[in-house]
């Protein structure tokens, strides 16, 4: 593998991502998401694909952009909420949501990056996450058409824990701070949250770097994420690096108090 995985544009980065393709996308919310990444997506056309992220976006941002333009069929992801269309066309029966844990998805990509199949974890037992009858897709009447399956439960050490099956996709979408030539990433405070599992369970992973340097510039211990889990790097413009969007912001005038 090279030791310069620079390509020349987002758009070059995604241009084999092809109808039907599954993603892991990174970031929490809007922070540490692969905004140009996505947007460079979303101009290629790729449609029916799978996504396994934190979230959705939002409405009109992040990968709120590939949902309302119907590109996704597919989320596997904890939360559904700060997007009405998210929410309106999984209710509508348009769109499929696999509805897991969040730190249970969080170790279903680890793990799937980390070359194990499968791993037991306390958390979902007695509810409908083991149970199954979680509603994946509703009919457009409000019935549901496909609702998740009962997984297999065991006891270890005398506590109860399902089986949950990594996650691999055929692509990862994220974002660092500083990245060098050879895909060593580091990222900034929350971002370091869903971009590192994301970029390991991708079969080709791409990010998009706020600021690439020369192989040997990251110390070994800034690295949060080794190289051999990177294929792509896209160097965003100072300009882009900057944008930071927020889902929300709540101010008050100086000096008031609650």
């Amino acid at each position: 593998m090279s030791l310069n995985k620079l390509v020349d544009s987002a758009g070059d980065a995604v241009a084999d991502i092809s109808d039907g393709a599954s993603l892991a996308v990174g970031g929490f919310g809007l922070a540490g998401i692969p905004w140009f990444v996505i947007e460079a997506l979303l101009e290629r056309g790729a449609s029916e694909l799978t996504v396994v992220s934190n979230n959705c976006g939002v409405d009109g941002a992040g990968l709120g952009l590939l949902l309302q333009s119907r590109r996704i069929s597919r989320v596997i992801a904890p939360y559904v909420g700060e997007n009405k269309e998210f929410a309106r066309q999984y209710l509508a029966g348009e769109l499929t949501v696999e509805l897991t844990p969040q730190g249970t998805l969080a170790e279903r990509m680890r793990a799937g990056g980390s070359g194990i199949g499968a791993f037991y974890t306390p958390t979902g037992v007695g509810t409908l996450v083991a149970d199954g009858g979680l509603p994946w897709r509703y009919r457009p009447d409000g019935g549901i058409a496909l609702a998740s399956p009962a997984k297999e439960v065991r006891a270890f050490g005398g506590k109860a824990m399902v089986l949950e099956e990594a996650i691999v996709t055929d692509y990862a979408l994220i974002r660092a701070a500083v990245v060098d030539k050879a895909g060593n990433c580091q990222f900034h405070a929350a971002a370091r949250n869903f971009n590192p599992p994301a970029a390991m369970c991708g079969r080709i992973t791409i990010v998009e770097a706020e600021q690439v340097v020369d192989v040997g510039e990251l110390h070994p211990e800034e690295i949060n994420l080794p190289g051999i889990f990177v294929q792509r790097i896209v160097a965003l413009t100072a300009q882009q690096a900057a944008r930071k969007d927020i889902e929300k912001r709540t101010t008050r005038e100086r000096g008031v108090t609650t």
